[in-house]
This record gives C-alpha cells, sequence and structure tokens, in this order.
C-alpha cells in the first residue's frame, strides 16, 4: 500500500485544531443526529454521590449526582489509528448537540461550577460520545404522613427530555438497574437508606405527544429512636407523673390541682413542639394519635379528682348537717355513769378553760330559781380508761377514708387502659 494512501492520525497532529479535527463547523449541529430518521438512542446512567437532605415541612429532597449520558453522532467521528478518545470540557458542549434532559418536578437544579464547569465530553473515532455533568437537584417527593414517625417513605427523581419526543429521542437505562449507583458512606441523621431501583415508561402530554420517562426510585425508613427520647417517653411520663395524684390526700387541692395543671400544659408543649416540625397535613399522623390519647389521659386525672372534690364536699356537708341534727336531739343524762363526774362552771368560766376540757361531755344546765344567778354549765368527764384507745382508732379510721372510692378504682382503671392502649398502638403501626 502506498505511504500516501494512509490515514493521517489526528490526535497526533498538534497543528490541528479540534475544530477542524470533528468537523464542527461543517454541519449543523441545531439538528439531532440522524434527522429525519429514526429515534436516537441515548443512554444514561447515574451516580448518586450524596442525598442531602428530606424536608417534610417542604416535601422535597435534595441530591446531588454524576448524570451520564450515552449516544453516536456520526458527524463527531474522527481518523486514529490508536482508537483512543478524545476528552474536552463544557466548552465544546456548546458547539455541539447534547440531549435536552431535564428532571421533573424539580424545584431547584444547577450544574456546580467550582474552579470551571462541571461537564465532561468525550468523543471515540466512531462517533460514540459520553456527556457527563455533576448536578444537584431540589425535586419534589409526596410524602404520606399517616404512620410517622413510624413510616417508610419512596421518592423519585424522574429524567426526560424536554422537547424530543419518543419519535425523535429513546431514553433508555443503559445497565438496567447496574445503571444507577450509589457511594456506600451515603447517610441520612433520619432516615435509613433502604433500596435504590430505577424503572422507566412513556409518559404523555396532550398537548406534545409522548416523551420516555427514567425514574430514580429510592425508599427510606425513618429513625424511631430520636423519637422515642424527644417524644413518646416524655408523653408516657406524663401520663404516668398525673397517676400520683391518686395516692395523694383528696383534702390537698394545691398538691393535686398543680399537678394537674403542670403534666397538661406539658404536653400541650409536647404537642405544639411535634405539629411545628410537620406540615400542615388535612388527616391524622400516628403520633398525633399517641399524644392525644396521652393528653386525654391526663386531662381525665385532672376530672377525677373535680369530682372527687366534688364528692367529698357533697359528703362533708351532708355529715355536718346529721351531726348538727344528732346535737339537738341530744337530752343530758347522767344517771347511771359510776365513772363519771360532773364539773359545774359558773359564767365566769374562760374560753381557755373550755377548750382544754376537749374530753368532756357537756350540757346545758336550766336556770336555778332565783333567775339573778349566773348561768351555769354541766361538764361531765368521762374516766373510763379505754377513751384513749378509741381516740387512737378513730383518728386512724380517718386516715384511711381520706382516700376516696373513686381514687381507689382510679389506680387500677388508668394504668391498666394505657397499658392496653400502648400494646394496641405498637402492634398496628409497628
Amino acid at each position: 500500500m502506498s505511504p500516501l494512501k494512509k490515514l493521517v492520525d489526528g490526535t497526533k497532529t498538534r497543528k490541528v485544531k479540534t475544530d477542524h479535527l470533528l468537523r464542527v463547523d461543517d454541519h449543523d449541529f441545531t439538528m439531532r443526529p440522524a434527522f429525519a430518521g429514526p429515534a436516537v438512542p441515548v443512554g444514561v446512567d447515574v451516580q448518586v454521590e450524596s442525598l442531602d437532605s428530606i424536608s417534610e415541612v417542604d416535601m422535597d429532597f435534595t441530591m446531588t449526582l454524576y448524570l451520564r449520558h450515552y449516544w453516536k453522532d456520526e458527524r463527531l467521528s474522527f481518523p486514529s489509528s490508536t482508537n483512543k478518545s478524545m476528552t474536552f470540557d463544557g466548552r465544546l458542549v456548546k458547539k455541539i448537540w447534547v440531549p435536552d434532559v431535564f428532571f421533573v418536578h424539580s424545584k431547584r437544579s444547577f450544574i456546580h461550577d467550582t474552579t470551571t464547569e462541571n461537564i465532561m465530553l468525550r468523543v471515540f473515532p466512531d462517533g460514540h460520545v459520553l456527556y457527563s455533568l455533576r448536578v444537584t437537584v431540589t425535586a419534589a417527593c409526596n410524602m404520606d404522613f399517616s404512620r410517622f414517625p413510624l413510616d417508610s417513605q419512596t421518592c423519585t427523581l424522574e429524567l426526560e427530555s424536554y422537547a424530543y419526543t419518543d419519535e425523535d429521542l429513546m431514553l433508555y437505562w443503559k445497565s438496567g438497574d447496574e445503571s444507577l449507583s450509589t457511594d456506600d458512606r451515603i447517610s441520612l441523621s433520619q432516615f435509613l437508606i433502604q433500596k435504590f431501583h430505577t424503572s422507566s415508561r412513556l409518559a404523555f402530554y396532550s398537548s406534545t405527544g409522548w416523551y420516555n420517562r427514567l425514574y430514580i426510585n429510592f425508599t427510606l425508613r425513618r429513625h424511631i429512636f430520636f423519637f422515642l427520647l424527644q417524644t413518646y417517653f416524655p408523653a408516657t411520663l406524663m401520663v404516668m407523673l398525673s397517676w400520683v395524684s391518686f395516692w395523694i390526700d383528696r383534702r390537698a387541692v394545691p398538691a393535686r390541682v398543680s399537678l394537674g395543671i403542670t403534666t397538661v400544659l406539658t404536653m400541650s408543649t409536647i404537642i405544639t413542639g411535634v405539629n411545628a416540625s410537620m406540615p400542615r397535613v388535612s388527616y391524622i399522623k400516628a403520633v398525633d394519635i399517641y399524644l392525644w390519647v396521652s393528653f386525654v389521659f391526663v386531662f381525665l386525672s385532672v376530672l377525677e379528682y373535680a369530682a372527687v372534690n366534688y364528692l367529698t364536699t357533697v359528703r362533708d356537708g351532708k355529715d355536718r348537717k346529721l351531726r348538727e341534727k344528732a346535737r339537738e336531739q341530744a337530752l343530758p343524762c347522767t344517771c347511771g355513769m359510776s365513772h363519771t363526774r360532773t364539773m359545774m362552771l359558773d359564767g365566769t368560766y374562760s374560753e381557755a378553760d373550755t377548750n382544754s376540757l376537749a374530753g368532756y361531755t357537756r350540757a346545758p344546765m336550766v336556770p336555778e330559781d332565783p333567775p339573778e344567778k349566773q348561768e351555769r354549765m354541766v361538764v361531765h368527764l368521762s374516766l373510763d380508761s379505754e377513751s384513749t384507745g378509741t381516740k387512737k382508732k378513730r383518728r386512724g379510721f380517718r386516715i384511711i377514708q381520706n382516700t376516696h372510692a373513686i381514687d381507689t378504682y382510679s389506680r387500677m382503671i388508668f394504668p391498666g387502659a394505657y397499658i392496653i392502649f400502648n400494646l394496641i398502638y405498637w402492634s398496628v403501626y409497628c
């Protein structure tokens, strides 16, 4: 073969410019490859560098990834004896055709530009092209909080061509599920990443037609330990603290009222704190059920003491009336009492003297004639040796009666009902 017929290796000739080597100026790169022909197959693969944040309030996620496109454009083929590719930066991308892939349902996205634009273009001699860029995107994620914080969320990042329908451009995952790779060091403070996987299907728009759409799906499961420490344990302790009221003397009104109000206000603070960091959804979340049931238990303990105090007041009023009525109907009698002495006090006795006679039986005396004599009072002093023991027994009986029957039943009913609620709650949501 004549040496003149050998092809010149353009990659080894420094004097040949890139534009001349790739014949950029000889073609119209505003049109896709094989214009008016079959759809251009564009393979895609993604490497997830980081999953930066998951926001429940905004219902979105932020992800940084390497997005790579593979296609063939014969207009970019060049002669090469070594079959080596050429690599360029983002300056050449503006002169050739590249797929117009965008992120569906994205809120914000940008290509990193430190220190230069993070874009790489690799062209092979046969016209195959690798186009790679580093992108951070914030996309919407429709989250369901009905099981929060015992929930799992599945978010999706969607890729699609903006201008070319499936008749002009066919997007596909280059290697199936292996087209998606992730960094093993990816971790989130509140979630556990369970699974990444890919999928694809056609998307239809009534005004423009059908488009190939690629999906990056990942499933996240929320860590529960944080919420156990910050929400569930404090709420449970407040409910248990409200039960202390059942063991406090029913006549200690300040102690029981202040304890009930404190637990109610603390539960209100916990509920407000949890809802402040959540979106205002119109359905009930799992944590709402637990907190509001706990709040009801605390509130019922306050109502329980209100009922005990009211019934105690009513009963004391009835007992007082019965004692007064019995005292009015009682007649003084000193006959047949061998161990009783009677003390006569004239009208000159002092109040201190009468208070010191707590164990005496008093009876009014019939005024003697003539009427100008001072009034006298008969005080019966019981000398029974059993009087001291009887007094101690009555005092102990009064201490026992200070616990109302409602308090006694509440000590068993409230803890039992709350334990049953917890068993049902955790069996349903775990």
